[in-house]
């Protein structure tokens, strides 16, 4: 492929959860022909109800295909996407290009990149950050490992998901700039958190702090768009909990087999999995505030309840 443009290539897309809906819907806009697969078929029907084509398997969806994105929820279903029984390579294919946006291990993305070359096809891991704000608007940022020709190529697909597009390095390096992301996460949401909680205990009112530390040194895209939400309490997910529990296992599986520690991210964790143990691990990671409040013995002092 020299260039990809509507008129002469079709995009297959894999995964229609609270991501991968919107960022598909890019692409119809654009004027590409879709062919979306989907577990379960009713959270495809947005994106059909736009013109999307249904395929009964991953395969048929790489069949039909010329490039083929892939967001899904855990390695496991990654796997499954692309080396099961009905997975993009079930059948012969050649000629194809890849594209993984799972948060996944940077090890299964060199799994799929080489099996991607031993079908004379070709790999990307692209990662994303930004949740559902992001992902609606067109305003992700993209970390991506593979083939520097392959992103060039991919390029302007990857535009109409994000604006903050990073070619990180050789296959596996976008998932391992994904869990700096996540560890940087994990410890920014903690600080959101207790913020809140010691700003109602303190009676300040929140948005009054918020002018302040949201301009100084404390600024953050997660302080300005969950914090809100959290005093609103809204802990609709951009982002479930249970699966930043899963990156978080990851990146401390990562940093373990790499030889170093990482405490906080290992303490974030295990305050994740508390707020996953009350039954909140299909939440949004804002609902970190939750185990917080249950761990000091909080009555939601001032905050509405889910």
């Amino acid at each position: 492929m020299d260039q990809i443009n509507p008129e002469h290539n079709s995009i297959g897309w894999i995964g229609t959860g609270i991501m991968g809906v919107p960022m598909c819907g890019h692409l119809i806009r654009a004027g590409y022909r879709v062919f979306v697969f989907n577990r379960t078929k009713e959270k495809a029907g947005e994106l059909l109800n736009k013109g999307a084509n249904w395929c009964d398997s991953p395969v048929e969806v790489a069949r039909r295909s010329d490039v083929v994105f892939t967001i899904v929820g855990y390695p496991d279903d990654v796997r499954e996407v692309y080396f099961g029984k009905e997975g993009v390579f079930a059948e012969p294919v050649s000629d194809r290009i890849f594209v993984d946006m799972t948060t996944t291990e940077p090890a299964i993305a060199g799994e799929i990149y080489e099996k991607a070359l031993a079908c004379d096809c070709f790999s990307l891991d692209a990662p994303v950050s930004g949740g559902d704000v992001g992902a609606v608007k067109g305003e992700l940022s993209i970390m991506v490992g593979g083939d520097k020709e392959i992103f060039d190529l991919v390029k302007p697909l990857l535009g109409l998901f994000g604006k903050n597009i990073v070619y990180q390095g050789k296959a596996g390096c976008g998932q391992h700039a994904k869990m700096c992301n996540q560890i940087t996460v994990a410890g920014v949401m903690i600080g959101i958190c207790e913020n809140l909680i010691y700003c109602k205990r303190a009676g300040l009112d929140f948005h009054t702090m918020l002018r302040s530390v949201g301009s100084g040194a404390a600024s953050s895209w997660l302080l300005d768009n969950l914090g809100p939400r959290i005093m609103e309490g809204d802990y609709n997910p951009g982002f479930f909990v249970e699966h930043f529990i899963k990156d978080m296992e990851i990146a401390l599986d990562e940093s373990r087999r790499m030889g170093i520690d990482l405490p906080g991210l290992e303490l974030v964790k295990s305050l994740y999995e508390r707020a996953s143990a009350l039954g909140h691990g299909r939440l949004g990671t804002q609902a970190l505030l939750l185990a917080l409040e249950d761990f000091c013995g909080d009555e939601k002092r001032g905050y509405k309840e889910v």
